[in-house]
């Protein structure tokens, strides 16, 4: 009988040859319910003119409901191609990508690292001086949802969706593959902790270094624990606050 092929981890070029289709599967889910709205607006018939028609196309991808559905819709689409890059390392999917919870201690550990961090960035603009600036955007986006009763749905967006999803792509997927390459456990904290940056560029330079500092915590603690769902309930809890925080900015205060 043939000996069966060892388990094995995908190496640097694979992880990052998968990664950016990963990537790029995971935008096109993100498309997905922005193309059906589309596809529905065509279907209803030509408008009036040129700009009516663009007015409309901006008006249903800036809603909230569409923008919390397209963060909800990633999923999936990085989940499929994920399946399959996993399958040829004959591990199970939930060992490969750290899919095993751990103890509450490790939680508290983990909660206090990233009030620590957080902590120090919100003190930094007063300490030098730097006006501290919140994401118009998000207090806009969440004024329209309390509007059209959306909020909800946001909520579920920001803090599951998002955070199952970027947590399975950067610290289950990528750290796995890069880990055991020669980039080893620092290495692979790092560069994914780089691409979980990118992916958030609609934010200025002082945000950026915000969450790479804070993807290297998670990181780290992935190292430490072996446990991607810890990392996942750290990421809801961060997107968590900072909803509640633009929510409150949102309802007019100062």
């Amino acid at each position: 009988m043939p000996a069966s092929r060892a388990p094995r981890t995908l190496g640097f070029w694979r992880t990052a040859s998968w990664g950016l289709l990963i990537i790029a599967a995971f935008f096109i889910g993100q498309l997905t319910p922005i193309g059906y709205l589309l596809f529905l607006l065509s279907s209803a018939g030509p408008l009036d003119s040129l700009n009516a028609y663009q007015q409309a196309v901006i008006k249903i991808a800036g809603s909230p409901a569409t923008v919390a559905l397209s963060a909800i819709m990633g999923l999936p689409g990085l989940l499929i191609p994920i399946y399959f890059a996993v399958r040829y390392t004959r591990l199970s999917f939930a060992e490969y990508l750290g899919l095993r919870w751990t103890s509450w201690k490790n939680v508290a550990f983990g909660i206090v690292g990233m009030v620590v961090i957080l902590g120090a960035w919100e003190l930094i603009p007063g300490l030098t001086g730097r006006e501290e600036a919140s994401s118009s955007f998000m207090v806009e986006m969440l004024k329209s949802a309390e509007g059209d009763g959306s909020v909800w749905l946001l909520v579920i967006a920001f803090c599951v969706a998002a955070p199952i999803s970027e947590e399975l792509m950067a610290r289950g997927f990528l750290y796995r593959g890069w880990s055991d390459s020669f980039l080893r456990v620092p290495g692979a904290i790092i560069l994914s902790s780089l691409i979980w940056t990118v992916l958030h560029l609609q934010y200025d330079w002082y945000a950026l270094l915000n969450v790479f500092s804070l993807g290297l915590w998670f990181g780290y603690l992935r190292s430490r624990t072996h446990s991607t769902y810890l990392t996942m309930v750290l990421h809801g809890l961060n997107n968590l606050a900072a909803t509640v925080q633009t929510m409150w900015l949102a309802s007019g205060h100062s």
